[in-house]
């Protein structure tokens, strides 16, 4: 059943690898608590103890507002074929925007995507398994195109100008600083 690690192993590095779908939840001090799912190849273990994804433009922005007030963070992948298992990442994590210096270095790690417009760098203290046995089996067919096709359309200043629009603030009215 589940297990309890201070650090990724190899093979619980592999399962997040293999996995093409991720959850990230946070959590500001009071307000709503917040999960997303993510994908389109925008994780990367850095190493044992710390993980970057690459936030892309949407809806809102919760996470930015949820860390820039508290930084938890956890992440969970699960087994939707082959052997169950969940497996929860938690830590700590700091977010970098294009105009922050460490953003050259670790925006490198990533295949360009248009409307990237954070990238989360995340310090593991936690890593736990559980069985998995209650989730149920999902086919993978492919990414999704439309919000790739959607930052295409709108461009860079578009982008920007959505940022302005529809990213500055949480559910919450808790700033982003995304601008």
């Amino acid at each position: 059943m589940g297990k309890k690690y201070t650090e990724l192993n190899d093979k619980l590095g592999e399962f997040i690898q293999q996995q093409p779908i991720f959850f990230v939840a946070t959590a500001a001090a009071d307000g709503r608590i917040n999960i997303s799912p993510k994908g389109m190849d925008t994780l990367r273990i850095i190493t044992k103890n710390r993980i970057v994804w690459l936030n892309l433009t949407g809806s809102g922005n919760e996470t930015a507002a949820h860390l820039l007030e508290n930084r938890r963070l956890t992440l969970m992948f699960c087994s939707f074929a082959a052997e169950p298992l969940i497996l929860r990442v938690y830590g700590h994590a700091q977010i970098f925007h294009p105009r922050n210096s460490e953003w050259n270095t670790l925006i490198s790690l990533f295949p360009v995507k248009i409307g990237a417009r954070q990238l989360i760098d995340m310090q593991i203290d936690l890593v736990q398994t559980s069985c998995g046995m209650g989730v149920p089996y999902f086919e993978f067919k492919s990414e999704r195109e439309q919000l790739k096709q959607w930052a295409e359309n709108k461009g860079e200043a578009g982008i920007k100008q959505y940022w302005e629009e529809k990213n500055q603030v949480s559910l919450d009215n808790k700033p982003t600083f995304i601008i």
